[in-house]
């Protein structure tokens, strides 16, 4: 299947032969779905935290001493979609409702002193439009966290300086904010030239240092492409296609963040200084749950090494607590193995129609249910309706725990579901491919973590997904 210069290609990413056969096996056999029990729900794996747990959580989190807390933000993604209708308009004449809230709202968006800047006197909407994605402020070439978001007094911030201010608000350790951005690598030079200008002042303001640190997904993470017929797809030059396999890769750079906390948040979700109030504190509120959490099930893994564990207590937290279903034949080495993973706790939202995966429980080959973050691809036909009967969804908003007991590291790697997984149909040069995905950070690169799901306020969930989302109030 694959020549001298094939074989020397896939060794120049870091891949092997193995590995890339594997991929396309995948491609003929497909992904099975998820083996899905029910949605989550409250009282039924999603945690409701009364206003006196909710400070509690918080004291237990702001008391801790000597933790090593990162907050990890991916950022690689760039803004097409967000400006998707803005080309269409531009390049194709398409006009809908969206350009007619945008060029009749144009003064309230942050950007728009920028625009104005760069407009000729007699700029028509397609002039205007034009500029805002192309010749002018570059902005569908460029990533979302470097678009302009938010209007203040004194100057707009991009959507990556609203991360330096969050950072500073709940993942300070010791003075200093450590802040890890995954970026694509033609992006890296203006993330870096921001925030060599901005992180300066945003120290003097809040009176901390940061630590910023930037990785890229790893080319041995993509993916071969291959045509309609699951052979592999190869360019003009008889070369090999390999595309990024989405942002489930990124659990190798997530794997290489040295810390006892981490705070995932993706880019676009952010909120104005007026607002950030409920974001703080549940994020506070979850990292002090987990907190609490790591402490019994740390105590309990050193009871059962020690052979001194009441097994039936050792169950019921881990039913009650770490919201795992044991079969009955649990035994202390299953539950041993339970308590020995990485955890995370999950902020989930009340349903409002927002698109995004969902909390479900989900059955396991080792007999147990576990609650799991799914897709609606990773739902089969017939378990669809369980979908739409979940109350909660998914807005990114993780706490890790990646420590074990004995205070080395997990290997993330080894606690994904290499089963799970998304082919999609795309093009290269006008000709049609077949292109996979691995299994989503949050779905199943972290399928066989702890998880534990919190409802958290829809106040903390404020994604800009298109543009006219920065009409809304979250970030007026």
């Amino acid at each position: 299947m694959f020549t001298e210069k094939d074989l020397q290609q896939i060794a120049a990413r870091g891949l092997t032969t193995e590995a890339v056969e594997r991929q396309i096996e995948n491609f003929r056999r497909g992904f099975p779905f998820l083996k899905v029990v029910r949605a989550a729900s409250p009282a039924d794996g999603v945690a409701v935290v009364d206003e006196r747990a909710a400070d509690e959580a918080v004291a237990r989190y702001d008391a801790a001493e000597g933790l090593a807390v990162v907050k990890f933000v991916p950022a690689s993604g760039a803004a097409t979609r967000m400006f998707k209708e803005l080309f269409e308009f531009v390049n194709e004449g398409k006009r809908g409702k969206g350009i007619d809230t945008l060029t009749g709202n144009i003064g309230r968006f942050a950007f728009w002193p920028e625009l104005r800047a760069v407009l000729p006197g007699d700029a028509d909407d397609r002039t205007l439009v034009a500029a805002i994605v192309g010749e002018g402020l570059d902005y569908g070439r460029k990533p979302k966290g470097l678009v302009t978001f938010h209007a203040y007094p004194e100057g707009a911030r991009k959507a990556v300086e609203e991360h330096l201010v969050e950072g500073a608000a709940y993942a300070a350790a010791g003075g200093v904010v450590r802040i890890h951005f995954t970026v694509s690598p033609e992006h890296r030079a203006g993330f870096e030239a921001l925030l060599s200008e901005k992180v300066p002042l945003y120290e003097a303001r809040f009176g901390v240092r940061y630590d910023i640190s930037f990785s890229v997904q790893k080319p041995s993470t993509d993916t071969i492409a291959v045509n309609p017929d699951n052979t592999p797809f190869r360019q003009d030059d008889g070369s090999l296609l390999f595309r990024p396999a989405g942002h489930g890769a990124l659990i190798e750079n997530l794997n290489e963040i040295d810390a006892d906390i981490v705070f995932i948040k993706n880019i676009d979700n952010v909120t104005t200084d007026a607002q950030r109030g409920p974001t703080v504190r549940y994020k506070k509120v979850l990292a002090g749950l987990l907190l609490g959490l790591q402490e019994r099930a740390f105590a309990f893994l050193r009871a059962l090494d020690a052979g001194e564990a009441d097994l039936d207590e050792v169950a019921a937290f881990v039913e009650r607590e770490l919201c795992v279903k044991l079969p009955a034949d649990r035994d202390a080495a299953l539950l041993r193995a339970v308590l020995d993973r990485p955890i995370r706790l999950c902020g989930m939202v009340r349903n409002e129609g927002e698109p995004g995966g969902g909390p479900f429980w989900v059955a396991n080959p080792d007999g147990t249910e576990s609650l799991q973050i799914a897709e609606s691809s990773q739902i089969a036909p017939d378990d669809m309706h369980l979908m739409k009967s979940a109350t909660h969804f998914n807005p990114v908003d993780l706490v890790c725990g990646v420590r074990r007991a004995d205070g080395s590291k997990f290997d993330l790697r080894q606690y994904t579901d290499p089963a799970t997984g998304f082919i999609s149909s795309k093009s290269s040069g006008g000709r049609e491919l077949r292109a996979q995905e691995l299994p989503g950070l949050w779905n199943g690169a972290m399928a066989r973590w702890n998880t534990v799901f919190v409802d958290v306020p829809i106040a903390t969930f404020s994604p800009v997904k298109v543009v006219q989302d920065l009409l809304r109030p979250q970030h007026q």
